[in-house]
């Protein structure tokens, strides 16, 4: 792939979806096509955001008579829940709540309750831009929140208003943080997607800020720009290399390669040597980790997508709201879905994957 390589703005449309493949018995614990699990879901609450990240929805494309989803296309919570517990049926070990901007689904810790309360529950996360989060970061904790990720692309508040391009401050972020942290959070995640001729300016001051702040913590992850969707103007020639991350920060401050904390774990993470806690590094594009995916994202509208780069969904609403169909009729196509999986577009990705048409990162959830 040619360093100049660029995929077009175009507009956003909602794909359409399959009917979920006919089942074949084989239900727990399914494996697909490269002998991977399923151990992850995330699903998308919203296809709404109150940012306009360039990487994103950017404004362009996402403007203010965006024809975003119907009330009645979206899934209600007892519909998510019976799903969740379904995927927990099948080996679902961790669920994470994303959007768009999850926060701004009403009645979001009704939601996390619900899913608390699955026997046998899994790992309940949730990602966020964290504007909103010093309002809903406690009812999120009772609620049952187990851990929370934020994205933050850069600690200069002009550089962070040119991205998120809604007027938002760092402050907020900073504020929704030390919200969760009082809440009593821990192992707070921060993540930084690294565009050269953007942000690449604030990879040293964030890490600064993050390694001498709140005890440990909070842990920051860089994230290589990945070629999502096709609204955001992806260019090869903006991707840092997480190898040129790590050699930037450790001029500074000298780092330690530590190993994985179990199979499927995305991010490299790395120890300061003063023992400042640690620092991530997210490499899909330079190192991709198809391999050891075990991810499977439900989108808002009720579409089960088996990879981020995923050009079609496939529905399983109508299944949910079928009187005639029961949870075991679900879980076996579910399964059946998983088995024929063999997505790895990341480490296959070349020049002639720049015109595959693939579903937006807000429909479907990062």
């Amino acid at each position: 792939m040619s360093a100049s390589t660029i995929i077009p703005i175009i507009p956003a449309t909602a794909p359409s979806a399959r009917a979920l493949p006919p089942a074949n018995g084989a239900i727990s614990k399914p494996l697909d096509t490269l002998r991977r699990p399923l151990r992850d879901l995330r699903i998308s609450v919203t296809d709404r955001c109150n940012f306009r990240c360039t990487y994103c929805m950017p404004r362009s494309v996402f403007t203010p008579d965006y024809p975003y989803l119907a009330r009645s296309e979206l899934l209600g919570f007892d519909e998510i829940t019976r799903m969740a517990n379904i995927a927990v049926g099948l080996g679902v070990e961790k669920i994470r709540l994303t959007g768009g901007e999850p926060l701004l689904r009403k009645d979001l810790p009704t939601l996390v309750a619900q899913l608390s309360a699955i026997p046998n529950a899994p790992e309940l996360t949730l990602t966020t831009n964290a504007a909103l989060l010093a309002k809903f970061a406690k009812p999120l904790k009772d609620a049952g929140l187990n851990r929370i990720t934020v994205s933050l692309d850069a600690l200069d508040d002009a550089v962070f208003k040119r991205m998120n391009d809604a007027d938002y401050a760092v402050s907020q972020v900073l504020d929704g943080i030390d919200a969760a942290l009082k809440a009593g959070f821990e192992h707070i995640k921060v993540n930084c997607v690294v565009q050269r001729s953007v942000n690449l300016n604030q990879v040293l001051p964030l890490a600064q800020h993050f390694r001498a702040s709140y005890g440990g913590g909070v842990t920051l992850r860089f994230i290589e720009f990945m070629d999502v969707g096709a609204t955001n103007g992806w260019r090869m020639d903006e991707v840092v290399p997480s190898q040129d991350l790590v050699q930037l920060i450790h001029t500074i401050h000298p780092i330690t390669p530590l190993g994985k904390h179990y199979a499927g774990e995305v991010a490299q993470r790395w120890s300061y040597d003063d023992g400042a806690g640690e620092v991530g590094f997210i490499s899909s594009v330079t190192q991709p980790f198809c391999s050891d995916c075990s991810r499977l994202r439900l989108s808002t509208n009720g579409q089960l997508f088996t990879c981020l780069f995923a050009q079609q969904g496939w529905d399983v609403r109508s299944l949910l709201r079928d009187a005639a169909v029961d949870d075991a009729q679900i879980a076996a196509r579910f399964a059946a879905l998983w088995q024929q999986r063999g997505d790895q577009y990341s480490a296959l990705r070349t020049s002639l994957t720049n015109d595959i048409p693939k579903v937006e990162m807000s429909f479907i959830g990062g």
